[in-house]
């Protein structure tokens, strides 16, 4: 009896000291290769199918971090203080780390940051609604989405921008679209998930934009009735990998990746030949990747290393029997993004729009391009009620003066005042200058060298209703 109880108390004692091994690894020094991600303790597949935005609200999830040299080491539990967190990002030095939490069960989302080396958080944001999805931004400040239950725009999910501490809110989208899980590309521009409703059907697509809001396009749409499951991340060699489901669920689906110079044309399923489903992908410098994978539907979602070229399953780098991982991510350094100059100047009330061609279009074949309808005007749309209706110039150009940060459509008219073509909701930032080359045109197409002759006249103003807006006086002394 002596002997079992010697026995146990070794074990405890052996069990604690390998947990202040790790913790006291984690502190005070790096935590550069380590493995941080989202351990969810309940059923993943259930917990996400419950309601539409579920799967970026998940109850009691926790991060946690192990080591990637040793896989079979111990687990450290980073937010043990909270009832959910999730969605962790590193900082561009390797050394701070945000992601979003509730503190306690009914408590809303909020922003939080860990300093990596002696983990000790705070909180960013103060909202009285959710917060989640954070990344950094160079200069200082983050990106997020915010659900806003009363938005006058009708959107749920939105993006915001603020200060690390929390000051200075931005509200950055400003249509009807959901947005979720935005990164920022080396190049300065944030992509993130857009996400609509048309016709009874959501559309998943990727958006980017400036930090700012300003030059907002598309820049990757799957297939009809797919669905983007995690962030787009940006590798080393030019690509740009995420989780795409084929059947317009969120439980997981296949590595897509596409090149970063031709978003729309490049797409590359990397798993085809794989059964099950990934959660999550996370481009290493090594050129592998970090990716959490399904193998089945009675199986956890378990952490692997992903080899982009030979598209195989490498080693096991965490497996859980009673865990699914999420949300995965390793620490380590990484290139900043370029910080762009922003030209919104909330003292300008309006911005401009400027088309070159509405009858230019990619939807109209060659052979049929003569007999389609003429566009002869448009009609902007507001989210309640016509704004007005324009009539282009003989070169079928159109310039518009706005009113910044309200959701408009755009539809193009033949003489007969029968809608030809609509486009998705847009919107432009205070003192913005847009151009588009025609009405759903090759986004790969550029504008033809001549002066549209509607830039030879005043904007019109939008709504029309309005004789003048007031802009911001600038002195020229």
């Amino acid at each position: 009896m002596n002997k079992l109880r010697a026995t146990i108390v070794f074990s405890v004692l052996m069990a604690i000291g390998s947990a202040s091994l790790f913790l006291s690894s984690c502190k005070g020094k790096s935590m550069e290769g380590m493995i941080i991600f989202t351990q969810v303790i309940g059923n993943e597949l259930n917990i996400i199918n419950n309601t539409e935005d579920s799967w970026r609200y998940i109850p009691q999830t926790r991060i946690v971090a192990t080591d990637s040299a040793n896989p079979d080491g111990s687990i450290k539990v980073l937010t043990e203080d909270y009832y959910s967190a999730r969605s962790p990002e590193i900082s561009s030095d390797g050394n701070f780390l945000l992601f979003t939490a509730q503190k306690k069960q009914n408590d809303p989302w909020q922003i939080w940051e860990m300093n990596l080396s002696d983990l000790k958080t705070r909180t960013i944001t103060a909202s009285p609604d959710n917060c989640l999805d954070p990344t950094y931004l160079p200069g200082g400040r983050i990106v997020f989405s915010i659900i806003g239950v009363n938005d006058s725009s009708k959107a749920d999910h939105s993006l915001f921008t603020c200060d690390l501490n929390g000051t200075d809110l931005k509200r950055i989208t400003f249509n009807n679209n959901n947005y979720f899980a935005p990164v920022v590309l080396i190049d300065g521009r944030v992509l993130t998930i857009s996400r609509k409703i048309h016709h009874g059907t959501v559309d998943h697509q990727f958006i980017v934009l400036r930090p700012d809001g300003t030059k907002e396009e598309l820049f990757y749409r799957g297939s009809g009735g797919s669905a983007l499951v995690s962030r787009g991340r940006e590798t080393t060699n030019g690509k740009i990998v995420f989780i795409e489901s084929a059947n317009f669920t969120v439980e997981g689906g296949s590595i897509i990746s596409i090149n970063y110079n031709r978003p729309l044309h490049t797409r590359v399923n990397l798993t085809s030949e794989l059964n099950g489903k990934f959660s999550s992908v996370f481009p290493m410098k090594s050129g592998k990747m970090l990716v959490s994978y399904r193998p089945s539907p009675t199986d956890r979602s378990a952490l692997y290393e992903f080899d982009p070229e030979k598209m195989l399953l490498g080693r096991t780098l965490y497996n859980s029997k009673e865990y699914d991982a999420l949300d995965a991510i390793l620490v380590e350094n990484h290139e900043l993004p370029k910080k762009l100059p922003s030209e919104v100047d909330t003292g300008v009330k309006t911005g401009l729009i400027l088309c070159q061609n509405i009858n230019l279009s990619d939807q109209k074949s060659a052979g049929d391009a003569a007999s389609s309808p003429k566009a002869f005007e448009i009609e902007v749309i507001g989210t309640d009620s016509t704004l007005g209706v324009v009539q282009v110039e003989d070169d079928g150009s159109f310039y518009l003066k706005v009113i910044a940060d309200t959701p408009i459509k755009i539809q193009t008219l033949d003489k007969n005042g029968n809608v030809i073509q609509s486009c998705d909701w847009i919107w432009l930032r205070p003192n913005e200058r847009r151009g588009c080359v025609g009405c759903h045109e090759n986004p790969e197409i550029v504008p033809a060298n001549r002066v549209p002759l509607s830039v030879k006249k005043s904007p019109v103003i939008i709504p029309m209703h309005f004789n003048k807006v007031v802009e911001k006086k600038v002195s020229l002394e």
